[in-house]
């Protein structure tokens, strides 16, 4: 059987080109620090504070810039900021928590957007016909490590475009749930 590559997605933000501008000055633009797996998508040099009513967290902005302000978090996180993130899929963030992001030239309050993203596997269109899912699927994922903490992911969605490389995203709680580092690759298993 085919093998995925898990990958643990820290807590990041995404941000508007307008309120990318609020936080760090007109004309700012994201600086790539690392390109990521996903095909265009880089972890930026820029970060900002994300405050909560209990507390704040220092994330990295994700690029290229968006049309929705987001902030994924895990669910540890989010108890730190005080906030109730729904498990949601990226970009669905109505009726999520708020939050203030502060950057170096100001800051931004916003009335939705914090969430603890939903564990997922990016798939392109081929990779989906050879693995026999469809997009919007919910599968189940057995990690393949030795670490003595085995365990299989239930609940997680197919996500398919021709803009995706093939990989696992599950957030820094469930990375350490299974003892996650380095290459660690899983299998669906139905």
């Amino acid at each position: 059987m085919k093998e995925i590559i898990i990958e643990t997605s820290a807590r990041h933000v995404h941000v508007t080109q307008e309120v990318l501008e609020k936080l760090f000055g007109e004309g700012a633009q994201l600086e790539v620090k690392k390109m990521l797996s996903q095909p265009g998508q880089f972890a930026s040099n820029q970060k900002v504070e994300v405050v909560g009513p209990k507390g704040s967290l220092k994330c990295s902005i994700l690029g290229p810039c968006r049309d929705h302000n987001q902030v994924e978090v895990s669910l540890t996180e989010a108890r730190t900021l005080g906030v109730v993130a729904p498990v949601r899929e990226s970009g669905d963030i109505k009726g999520s928590a708020p939050c203030k992001l502060v950057g170096p030239a100001g800051e931004v309050e916003l009335a939705e957007g914090v969430i603890a993203a939903k564990r997922h596997i990016h798939m392109t269109p081929e990779d989906a016909k050879e693995f026999g899912v469809e997009n919007g699927q919910i599968v189940e994922v057995k990690v393949l490590n030795e670490t003595g903490r085995n365990l299989t992911f239930g609940d997680t969605v197919v996500r398919v475009s021709p803009k995706y490389a093939l990989a696992m995203h599950v957030d820094t709680d469930e990375a350490n749930a299974g003892l996650l580092s380095g290459t660690v690759t899983g299998v669906i298993v139905k």
